[in-house]
């Protein structure tokens, strides 16, 4: 016959000590872990707006500066990139008027703008309702 060799523990009273421990531990650190998740989830989202009205306005005035082309050509092919990106509440802006009526070689300019509340998952805990500017110039081609 073999015997069950393992030491046998002595309960006396420790472990429920340690558990308060435990508990209290937890208590002090859930609302930092918490802020620090939701704090980069609302900076991603932001970097993230940043980054597609950044590219939005480099694809719209390249699609402006053409030859033969003109703004309302630049903003569809901005908002086409903003609608798949599901932005919400943007502004398509051409500063100094016409790029068709631009001479070749003057600077076209098209700014895009956007709420980051308006495009924030977390309802813009974090980060206050700040509008959030992409501005790109180009030469006319």
């Amino acid at each position: 016959m073999t015997e069950d060799r393992r030491p046998q523990r002595i309960n006396n009273g420790k472990g429920r000590r340690r558990s308060g421990v435990a508990a209290a531990e937890f208590a002090v650190c859930l609302p930092l872990i918490i802020l620090l998740v939701f704090g980069s989830i609302e900076a991603t989202s932001f970097i993230f707006l940043k980054q597609t009205l950044n590219i939005a306005a480099y694809e719209g005035i390249r699609e402006s500066i053409k030859v033969g082309s003109n703004n309302a050509k630049g903003a569809s092919r901005a908002e086409n990139i903003l609608l798949a990106r599901d932005v919400q509440g943007y502004e398509i802006v051409f500063p100094n008027g016409q790029s068709k009526q631009a001479q070749r070689g003057e600077a076209v300019v098209l700014e895009i703008r956007a709420s980051a509340a308006a495009n924030s998952p977390l309802v813009g805990q974090f980060i206050n309702d700040r509008q959030v500017v992409a501005r790109v110039v180009m030469v006319k081609e």
